[in-house]
């Protein structure tokens, strides 16, 4: 598989390359040169696969020039022990339960084929990297768990203080050994710029290996695809119509994902991209300006982001075409309010409980419904991306009630916190990583 960077698009590598490289040292962020076709019929002759063995197929359309069968057969035996689930909310609306791995988010999916993907080539070169993870929440604990304690690896989270759940946090400053954890006075976006600003200085570059496991690593993104394939054939197979899929979007990872299975050949019909009052991309949808700013804090931080990096991977897909990116996605913005009404409105209606990026999610989709004509019976999905257990106050706020943890999340609270603080300036960071 063969990747450039969306800065130069004559900067070639291979898929080894861009994952230990995370980013391109021109700061741009890899994409396929070309993303695989795969026929109507041989993605129907899928829809019969459990998990795993779907995984496999799609993995093998991007990999099996650089992983022969029998790697991509270890990697993702070794990733998933897991697989998502689809939950009928009516007859027209599914919802991908993507919240069934170790974190209970759907960010292990990529975290874990990620890990192993690395471990596979660590393991034949006998080489040491340091991984660079800018958190909101999610990433944190899915890459922490995945990579805890992979021979060969260090792992450097940094995360913006008070703004992350204190379970999810508990997450992934609780494991320890290998996972460093950086607890940063500022935003997403601080941790971001620091994480970025390590990859573009040459003396770091000089020094270490330096690796990213946030979604601007496409070793991320290619397993994300896999549960969209899964997902659109199981409901396509029943309904024989194209299917409608609503994203709650942050970073813009997980939809540029689920952008590669379209190009690919999934039947979808419409992407949606829900959001918080970090309202960018519907801005600039309706400006045709791309204005990012610092972000605000909102019930769906996992989604509180400013400037998100993958959106220049989908204006490269585009060709920065503003008229096909348009035509491709449909977008809205969900205040916080509007949040908790939905979350309750589920509870009430579907006697189903659902976190707040979820309910972002099912928000923007009954909008689109009600705003695009003809798509009301159209077969929709909603990911969900998160176990509302990891959001413990906001449903009991949102449905005025106490909601039980799972084991997994209760026996957080009795772990010990470990982790460092820091100050939001590179110079700082950079002497921490230096002394590593």
């Amino acid at each position: 598989m063969k990747l450039y960077s969306t800065q130069d698009s004559s900067h070639i590598v291979s898929f080894h390359d861009a994952l230990f490289q995370g980013q391109a040292k021109d700061r741009g962020l890899y994409m396929p040169v070309q993303l695989p076709s795969v026929s109507r019929d041989e993605l129907l002759s899928w829809s019969s696969y459990s998990y795993k063995e779907l995984a496999l197929a799609v993995a093998g359309k991007y990999l099996l020039d650089e992983i022969p069968q029998s790697g991509l057969e270890e990697i993702i035996n070794n990733a998933y022990h897991f697989a998502p689930e689809l939950y009928t909310l009516d007859e027209h609306t599914q919802i991908l339960e993507l919240f069934h791995g170790p974190t209970l988010s759907f960010k292990d999916f990529g975290a874990q084929f990620m890990a192993r993907s690395m471990s596979y080539f660590v393991q034949h070169e006998h080489r040491e990297i340091t991984i660079l993870v800018a958190t909101s929440g999610d990433t944190g604990s899915a890459v922490a768990h995945a990579y805890h304690n992979v021979p060969g690896v260090q792992i450097v989270l940094l995360y913006p203080s008070g703004k992350v759940s204190p379970l999810q946090e508990k997450q992934f400053t609780t494991l320890g050994d290998n996972i460093q954890a950086l607890e940063i006075d500022g935003t997403f976006d601080d941790c971001q710029a620091l994480v970025k600003k390590a990859f573009a200085d040459k003396d770091l570059r000089n020094k270490m290996t330096l690796s990213s496991a946030n979604s601007i690593n496409i070793g991320r993104l290619i397993p994300q695809s896999f549960y969209y394939f899964w997902s659109v054939l199981q409901v396509y197979a029943q309904r024989k119509s194209d299917v409608v899929v609503c994203v709650p979007s942050g970073n813009f990872g997980n939809l540029t994902a689920g952008l590669f299975g379209w190009e690919m050949g999934l039947a979808v019909k419409q992407y949606i991209a829900a959001v918080n009052n970090n309202s960018v991309i519907p801005e600039y949808f309706e400006t045709h300006k791309y204005r990012p700013r610092p972000s605000v804090s909102t019930l769906s931080n996992a989604m509180d982001v400013g400037n998100p990096s993958n959106w220049e991977r989908i204006r490269a897909l585009y060709k920065d075409d503003y008229d096909t990116i348009t035509n491709k996605l449909w977008t809205t913005t969900v205040d916080d309010e509007t949040t908790l009404a939905t979350m309750k409105e589920i509870q009430d209606q579907f006697d189903y409980v659902i976190d707040p990026h979820t309910a972002v999610g099912v928000q923007a989709l009954q909008r689109y419904r009600k705003t695009v004509s003809g798509n009301v019976d159209s077969p929709s999905i909603v990911l969900s991306t998160a176990h509302p257990g990891k959001f413990q106050e906001i449903v009991n706020r949102a449905l005025d009630t106490e909601y039980q943890l799972p084991d997994a999340l209760e026996k957080l609270k009795g772990l010990t916190k470990l982790s460092e603080k820091m100050g939001k300036d590179f110079e700082g960071f950079k002497e921490y990583l230096w002394e590593m």
